[in-house]
């Protein structure tokens, strides 16, 4: 009897793991996305576009500098978001696995 409980409590620890780590990524998308609109449309000035704008800044630049440095870009396209969701994407479904083979 013990060892069925610890097993489904492992098996439910680790889809819950999993559901977090798929609801993050997804948040971490909408930001990036919601970043990169907010940069190509000129708001009028509020506070609270200013407030919304300067979060995203905070989250979403620090990692995608990391990408931005080390792509060419295409005219004033910039590529760095678009490999930096791919990225996300595809780590994401690594520690997925991983937390599936693990637990």
């Amino acid at each position: 009897m013990g060892a069925q409980f610890f097993m489904g409590l492992l098996g439910d620890t680790a889809s819950s793991l999993q559901s977090f780590v798929t609801v993050f990524t997804s948040i971490y998308i909408l930001c990036i996305l919601a970043y990169v609109l907010l940069s190509w449309v000129q708001l009028p000035y509020s506070g609270v576009f200013a407030t919304v704008q300067r979060f995203l800044d905070e989250v979403v630049r620090p990692y995608l500098n990391i990408f931005r440095g080390r792509l060419p870009t295409l005219g004033p396209l910039d590529l760095s978001p678009i490999v930096a969701v791919v990225v996300l994407l595809v780590a994401a479904r690594v520690v997925n696995a991983l937390i599936g083979a693990l637990l």
